[in-house]
């Protein structure tokens, strides 16, 4: 079964769950917003590289925040759930904007114990190295809760949002981790070197 979605492409990976605030200028998305607002509030956050994407995510208009004078706005949206277009008709008939036949992607949220608490480690090992508290609290945090903020690119945020399992999701981050917290670390010990070879040092003369 399909749906029939508002498609607004973007180059940006939108996760479910995820906050998503957008600055609205063009007049098309405008009109799309302004739709929403009236209607069932649900649109297609779809991504575009080089091209589109079949990969998108649905998400719901929460709230308009604020309308500039010259009909610009500031809108809160909330990520809900993957999709893939199935057809894409630009614009949809009647309106600026596009649209589409997308079907719903599976989401599996059974993950093994020990893949998450390891996954829960290296996150943390993570922040750590990039001196950023943040509180991790088990069981509210999924593979998607920090994957804008551990540096993968468009492209690895887009293979991530393509896999239907947690499990393979946790696994994909796990090995993003494995890549650079190594990195990470052999430059944090360069950074104590230089602050440890920067202070002034008694030296005695040599006595020739």
């Amino acid at each position: 079964m399909s749906d029939y979605l508002p498609l607004f492409p973007l180059k940006l990976v939108a996760f479910p769950g995820e906050q998503l605030n957008l600055h609205i200028f063009e007049p098309r998305y405008r009109q799309l917003i302004h739709d929403l607002n009236n209607g069932n509030r649900l649109m297609g956050i779809c991504v575009y590289l080089d091209k589109l994407m079949p990969i998108g995510t649905e998400v719901e208009l929460q709230e308009i925040t604020k309308i500039y004078e010259d009909g610009r706005m500031d809108v809160k949206t909330l990520g809900t759930r993957v999709f893939e277009i199935i057809s894409f008709d630009n614009p949809m008939m009647g309106k600026l904007y596009a649209a589409g036949n997308v079907v719903y992607k599976d989401n599996d949220l059974k993950v093994n114990k020990s893949i998450y608490e390891q996954f829960l480690f290296f996150l943390r090992e993570f922040f750590r190295l990039m001196e950023y508290e943040v509180e991790l609290k088990p069981l509210k945090i999924n593979s998607f809760t920090f994957s804008h903020k551990i540096g993968l690119s468009i492209e690895e945020e887009y293979e991530l949002v393509q896999l239907e399992k947690e499990s393979e999701r946790l696994v994909f981050l796990i090995h993003h981790f494995q890549r650079v917290l190594p990195i990470m670390r052999d430059l944090e010990s360069a950074k104590k070197k230089i602050r440890m070879n920067g202070h002034f040092k008694n030296l005695d003369p040599l006595d020739f």
